[in-house]
């Protein structure tokens, strides 16, 4: 039987707090070792002190498809939040199906990542398989290009979070261009991905203007640094000094790993073992 988390009411906490505590859950094939996996060394302190920090299973492309080892090997990074990516329209059902069984699963706070590529699919035929998935997951993040019958979008309501795009899309990356999106769909939230921001405007003058129009939307992070091609890559040392006064402004929302851990990082301090007390995640 293997050992799992699993998140624990406790009737002396707030109303917005819980507790993280090992149980024992039988009949599944997600088997987290550890009580709560590392997440960054003490170097990376602005990282480490936040609470509710987890990964995307978009950057293990080795594993694409296999819904429980994916689980498996987000948990071993932070069994805090997950963000479940079916960037590929195929792989969607597969994680329909696999969330539909009602896996054990150690996460907090659940997200999933729509599809952006190999769109076969009528626009209302796709939002018709995400509002499938179950209560569990809190958010959908979902690319502001690919939003154009915006009436078809208004059943997926406070779970839709529209994700600010790099400078490599022709829209949806500014606060101005998602003005009109969020006005069409008064209950969606902002996906604050810092590093698409940087992209756009190295001085994250955009980045500020996203938070102080959006702040109210605000769902959760989307946290990496990227490459010269744009492509997510892990949070290096500059950016994290750059994003920091943009992160504190995000403290109370998860943070959503999109790059894997550097190798250094992985020898991270264990000071959540046992019992961590953590916010609850608007949403």
């Amino acid at each position: 039987m293997p050992t799992q988390l699993a998140a624990l009411p406790q009737k002396a906490l707030g109303a917005r707090d819980l507790v993280i505590a090992p149980v024992l859950a039988a009949g599944t094939r997600v088997r987290v070792s550890g009580v709560v996996p590392s997440l960054l060394d003490a170097r990376s302190a602005l990282i480490s002190r936040h609470l509710t920090v987890g990964c995307s299973t978009g950057y293990m492309v080795d594993a694409r498809g296999d819904w429980p080892g994916l689980v498996e090997r987000s948990a071993a990074t932070s069994t805090l939040a997950v963000e479940l990516s079916a960037l590929s329209e195929d792989e969607l059902p597969g994680l329909i199906d696999f969330l539909g069984s009602d896996p054990s699963m150690p996460f907090h706070y659940v997200s999933v990542h729509a599809p952006s590529k190999g769109l076969a699919l009528a626009e209302q035929e796709r939002v018709r398989l995400l509002t499938q998935l179950p209560p569990r997951v809190r958010a959908i993040v979902v690319h502001p290009d690919l939003l154009e019958d915006l009436d078809a979008w208004q059943p997926v309501g406070r779970r839709l979070v529209i994700e600010n795009m790099d400078d490599r899309k022709s829209s949806g990356q500014t606060a101005d261009q998602l003005v009109p999106l969020f006005d069409a769909l008064p209950l969606a939230g902002l996906c604050f991905d810092i590093a698409h921001a940087k992209h756009v405007d190295p001085s994250l003058e955009e980045g500020r203007a996203l938070l102080d129009r959006f702040a109210d939307r605000l769902r959760h992070v989307h946290l990496s640094s990227l490459d010269q091609d744009g492509h997510h890559v892990p949070l290096t040392g500059e950016d994290e000094e750059l994003f920091t006064v943009l992160l504190q402004r995000c403290r109370d929302v998860p943070w959503v790993l999109e790059a894997p851990l550097r190798e250094r990082s992985r020898r991270r301090l264990r000071a959540l073992s046992g019992r961590a007390r953590i916010p609850r995640p608007p949403g």
